[in-house]
């Protein structure tokens, strides 16, 4: 019998089979993929419904796609950094080669682009569409850019963690 202390729940739980890491792997960046062009979509969608079929005077302007655009660029941020740089440094001394810091910070720089894109989308919605009181054919330009940075921010952390997901044979590859 194992040691009390060490399990996490009284009851044993059963897990399921998992797929192979390749299969999630794929699964997981289609699936960002999707979600990524979904989000895209809306906003798109919006942006053109403004121009052309808004019969108001609000419309998309530059201020909408600035959200969109923090949260494209901590998107490119975040999926450019290897999760094995993060721990990559043996200790935490200052004498060492420094590559975990510099990435921590690096990834910590795109999440905060991509949670200011989203906050940013909420705050253009706030102060642009819901306290001047625009009915629903204009407020659905804010709530669809907050729905798109939305699954941009959701579109990035699929793809981040399906992309480091534990190979099976990358430690055999590897010596």
């Amino acid at each position: 019998m194992s040691n009390p202390g060490s399990k996490l729940f009284r009851f044993p739980i059963p897990l399921p089979a998992l797929p192979s890491s390749a299969h999630v792997r794929s699964a997981g960046v289609y699936l960002a993929g999707a979600l990524f062009s979904l989000g895209f979509w809306f906003f798109v969608d919006s942006a053109i419904y403004s121009k052309n079929y808004n019969p108001s005077f609000v419309h998309v302007e530059f201020v909408d796609w600035i959200p969109g655009i923090c949260s494209i660029f901590g998107i490119i941020v975040i999926n450019s950094i290897d999760k094995a740089r993060l721990s990559s440094d043996a200790s935490f001394s200052y004498g060492g080669t420094g590559v975990a810091w510099k990435a921590r910070l690096i990834l910590f720089m795109g999440f905060a682009l991509l949670a200011g894109g989203f906050s940013g989308s909420i705050v253009v919605l706030i102060l642009k569409y819901i306290v001047p009181g625009y009915p629903l054919p204009t407020l659905y330009f804010g709530i669809s850019n907050v729905i798109a940075n939305g699954l941009l921010m959701l579109s990035c952390v699929v793809l981040w963690v399906s992309q480091n997901v534990e190979d099976e044979y990358s430690y055999s590859l590897s010596l």
